[in-house]
């Protein structure tokens, strides 16, 4: 792969961002511990604002979620916001605990692969019950508002930055350009959906965060809301096609760089119009949105793919 880098360099044709990157030395899985666990204290840190105190985390966090959803989905999620809602202190301090813990088992070499296996199961269970599946089992899931995702991602991450004993095998997971393509394909057939598939429907997913956003963010959200409604279909087919070809470029080796690349770029764009920065301004954002999370995945992508120097974890 260091090849293929130095190729792209040399002949002009890889992108900026991917060549500025490649220069750096790789990402290890040592890294990548680090990594979820500064995210990990950013979502303790988010759980112990005063609003997750209140009923208000669930009845205006947890339960909207369930909103449209399988049973399967939808009754747990009812279920879990009741239980909460009637002593929302008692659950909050837990829930902002694990995720703390999570968060600096992570950061001590000699606690991390605890960690790890703890964190797997606590962020699937956040996947399902608090963020409803992203909407995955609705068939109403898009990209540009948070699919697949951010617990997802962070359990998919924890498995990549498992410690292993042979470091002679070249990146920490050879299985992620592959998770990453399925992520990005899954977002074109969802963006292609009815219901998804119209530039008003783009147009309301950018702008849905808009009340709540700084002055700034919002007249931006609104402008190229208004913009995307105005282009209508080509918008749609410009979005799908662009996701499906971030994803099944990172599967070939002599296009990976530029469609992950490609895939940052865009992920940082929605993370700012879609998903509005994460809310982290609110005081009612649980974590960063998915936005923040798959543009590390795809720093760690663009970055990790030469061989793993040993790991001491």
């Amino acid at each position: 792969m260091s090849t293929t880098i130095t190729t792209h360099l040399r002949s002009g044709r890889g992108h900026a961002l991917a060549a500025l990157i490649a220069r750096r030395r790789p990402i290890t899985r040592r890294d990548l511990q680090i990594a979820l666990g500064a995210f990990w204290l950013l979502d303790a840190a988010l759980q112990a604002q005063p609003f997750m105190f209140t009923r208000g985390f669930a009845t205006q966090v947890i339960a909207p979620v369930g909103e449209g959803q399988p049973g399967f989905v939808s009754a747990p999620i009812h279920w879990a916001s009741t239980v909460i809602a009637a002593h929302p202190v008692a659950w909050n301090v837990p829930f902002a605990a694990i995720q703390l813990l999570l968060g600096v088992g992570l950061l001590v070499p000699r606690t991390a692969r605890a960690a790890l296996a703890a964190s797997i199961p606590w962020a699937l269970g956040v996947w399902w019950l608090g963020e409803g599946l992203a909407g995955l089992a609705s068939g109403h899931a898009s990209l540009i508002i948070g699919a697949p995702g951010s617990a997802l991602i962070y359990a998919l991450l924890a498995g990549a930055a498992w410690p292993r004993r042979d470091a002679s095998r070249e990146g920490f997971a050879p299985w992620l350009p592959v998770a990453w393509a399925v992520l990005w394909i899954g977002a074109a057939v969802f963006q292609a959906l009815p219901g998804q598939n119209t530039g008003t429907a783009v147009a309301s997913a950018l702008t849905e965060g808009t009340s709540g956003a700084p002055g700034w963010l919002g007249r931006l959200d609104s402008s190229v809301g208004a913009w995307v409604a105005h282009q209508g279909l080509l918008v749609v087919i410009l979005m799908v096609a662009a996701e499906a070809l971030i994803g099944l470029g990172a599967l070939v080796r002599r296009t990976k760089i530029p469609a992950v690349a490609f895939g940052l770029v865009l992920t940082l764009a929605l993370w700012v119009l879609g998903q509005d920065l994460g809310a982290l301004y609110t005081g009612r954002a649980t974590d960063p949105n998915s936005g923040a999370v798959l543009a590390f995945m795809a720093i760690a992508l663009l970055a990790g793919s030469r061989k793993l120097a040993p790991n001491s974890s």
